[in-house]
């Protein structure tokens, strides 16, 4: 498992999926390959060469409205739900309690102190 207090994903999360992939292919040689996700829209694995590097989504109205195309970093904890109950009080706030993804691991989403936002994730063993 990856070490406490490390990044250990990254995602592109964008309005327009085909301008992305076309301006990372063209300018990084960056590949995608689709996850599929229900019933929706593939979630995508980048891929730079044959390491994985990270994951591409669309974003969607009404959740996302009013957001910009961005890039958003997990962090890996020890324990996200302990780590979650520590958030208030240190300043920041909660914004996505933790959920479970399957054969990945759980994770939150966290405003700090200063409002920056970010990913908090504890991964399966086997992910």
């Amino acid at each position: 498992m990856p070490a406490h207090g490390t990044i250990v994903w990254t995602e592109l999360e964008t309005w327009d999926v085909e301008a992305a992939k076309a301006f990372y292919a063209a300018t990084l040689g960056w590949r995608f390959e689709p996850m599929p996700m229900g019933e929706g829209e593939p979630y995508w694995i980048i891929f730079s060469g044959t390491e994985r590097v990270g994951g591409l989504f669309r974003l969607t109205s009404p959740m996302f409205d009013g957001m910009p195309a961005h890039w958003f970093t997990y962090i890996e904890v020890d324990d996200v739900d302990a780590r979650l109950a520590k958030v208030a009080e240190a300043g920041g706030e909660v914004v996505r309690p933790a959920s479970d993804i399957p054969g990945v691991g759980r994770f939150g989403i966290v405003k700090d102190a200063s409002g920056a936002v970010a990913g908090w994730m504890t991964s399966c063993a086997e992910a």
